[in-house]
């Protein structure tokens, strides 16, 4: 990656290993915006939804059955289409309908500055760029517990609970949508495990590996 031109750098993390802070403090160090939460807002405001209901949405995945019921039920044209209208709730939002919104967001950025993205998203969504880099910042059990237990005030069993549930919302949701695997290294171009490292020292690894 040259830092000199306009770049991307997308972080995948692990819920509980500060991968977010990571590319916060990173994203300050080289003078560039930093995305992560606030990409849902403009997702929360076009589809009039909340943060955990377009979490929920992009998760899912349809079985072939239900594919062939919306093409019985709405014909061929509207069931391939990324939105469709629906007489009970008034509108239904799907999930092509997220992830080509979120996709449109995120390259639009990506086509104006330089920024550090972290999200699931961000990973493939950019696959196009030339000029990007690829991390994956992760952590043993025993470290991501702790973090999440401090964070959100859990005990040890509702963290371990919250941590499972979220890699497996994630997993199915990169395998789903991008085809492999989060936990894949050779999708990224660095990997950092957070055991026995601040936040500060991870981004300085990134950008002593940058150059």
């Amino acid at each position: 990656m040259n830092k000199n031109e306009r770049f991307v750098i997308t972080i995948n993390r692990e819920l509980g290993s500060g991968g977010r802070t990571v590319g916060r403090i990173l994203a300050e160090k080289l003078g560039v915006p930093y995305y992560d939460k606030a990409l849902t807002k403009p997702l929360e405001e076009k589809f009039n939804m909340t943060k955990d209901q377009i979490e929920e949405l992009k998760g899912n995945n349809r079985s072939w059955w239900e594919d062939i019921k919306r093409v019985l039920i709405l014909g061929e044209e509207a069931a391939n289409s990324s939105e469709y209208y629906d007489e009970e709730k008034k509108r239904l939002v799907t999930s092509e309908a997220i992830l080509k919104a979120e996709k449109e967001i995120l390259q639009s950025i990506a086509d104006e500055e330089s920024c550090v993205i972290a999200g699931r998203s961000a990973f493939f969504v950019t696959s196009g760029y030339q000029n990007r880099l690829n991390i994956l910042i992760q952590a043993s059990m025993e470290h991501r517990v702790k973090r999440v237990m401090a964070k959100q005030g859990l005990s040890e069993k509702e963290a371990k609970k919250v941590i499972k549930e979220v890699d497996e919302t994630r997993e199915e949701y990169m395998k789903n949508n991008a085809h492999t695997s989060r936990y894949d290294t050779r999708n990224y171009d660095l990997v950092i495990k957070m055991d026995g490292k601040t936040e500060e020292e991870a981004a300085n690894a990134i950008l002593a590996f940058i150059g």
